[in-house]
């Protein structure tokens, strides 16, 4: 909003001057869930200005948001996901381990297996791994709009059920003490020209020991699906989209994957875990009829 409202005082951005900025931002391409969160923001802004009595009216009161009417493909599209089949997760984790760049297969890996946000994954540190208890506790994520290494920031998660204490796997537990031992030969190497702030994905090239940027991790994605010939098109999300429908597939209930996940109420993980659960009350009704036929 800043090169629309930048150079104004808070009394001159009147109702009609946001609702424009609302309309361009549309006419310039960005999407309906990026708008809402632009405006989400603004009305934030606004209604504490209108707080501090720094403004007498909010221009966002009324301000609304001009969306095109969508097709039914559309729809269904947006309802539900992109995400892996599991015989596709297990050659992508094998591309991963074969063919990955550093860090590639642990961060894949823990991104398969826990269904954690990328952010909450780039700002992990090793105090947050209890290994004798296979937990990973999620209390932070990293917030970096510039991709700027060095200006990253913590920040709190998403919501209060955001903060979450995961049990993992055996397999990650062990891929994690690997990279510790590697990680710590490379701080001892490099001393005091590392920046030794305790993150489990850190830079080991320029900027050593700050963490890795997200958009790395998307880069690294991109570059694996292209090798195992998987849709190009999945983002680290996508992974988390993955975990829920294989924890649907092995019939963990919708409540236990909500609390996994750290969301109070998601509909795309609803719709996802809805998916997956049809298709098994289909294939046990087919199984039903085969038995049956197989009687007379």
């Amino acid at each position: 909003m800043l090169p629309y409202f930048g150079q104004l005082k808070l009394k001159d951005i009147t109702p009609k001057r946001y609702q424009e900025c609302l309309n361009d931002l549309k006419e310039r391409g960005y999407s309906d869930s990026t708008r809402e969160g632009i405006h989400r923001t603004g009305r934030m802004i606004f209604r504490k200005a209108l707080e501090f009595e720094l403004i007498k009216k909010d221009p966002t009161e009324f301000a609304y948001l001009k969306k095109d009417k969508k097709t039914i493909e559309q729809f269904e599209e947006e309802e539900l996901p992109k995400y892996l089949e599991k015989e596709e997760l297990s050659l992508f984790l094998k591309t991963a381990k074969e063919s990955g760049l550093e860090h590639d297969y642990l961060v894949f890996l823990i991104l398969s297996y826990t269904g954690i946000r990328v952010g909450e994954l780039v700002a992990l540190k090793w105090k947050d791994i209890d290994f004798v208890n296979h937990t990973i506790s999620i209390t932070k994520t990293y917030y970096n709009p510039s991709y700027n290494a060095l200006n990253y920031q913590l920040v709190t998660p998403k919501t209060r059920k955001s903060r979450r204490k995961i049990i993992v796997d055996e397999d990650v537990i062990e891929a994690l003490k690997a990279h510790k031992k590697v990680q710590d030969e490379v701080i001892e190497q490099l001393g005091d020209t590392y920046y030794n702030h305790d993150f489990i994905f850190a830079k080991t090239q320029r900027h050593y020991g700050y963490p890795i940027v997200i958009k790395n991790v998307r880069d690294r994605m991109k570059r694996l699906l292209r090798i195992s010939g998987l849709n190009e098109e999945l983002t680290p999300h996508s992974l988390r989209h993955t975990h829920t429908s294989l924890l649907a597939e092995a019939r963990v209930s919708l409540e236990q994957i909500m609390d996994r996940l750290g969301h109070s109420d998601d509909q795309i993980t609803k719709n996802v875990y809805l998916h997956v659960t049809q298709e098994m009350k289909k294939e046990a009704s087919q199984k039903f009829s085969e038995l049956m036929r197989s009687l007379d």
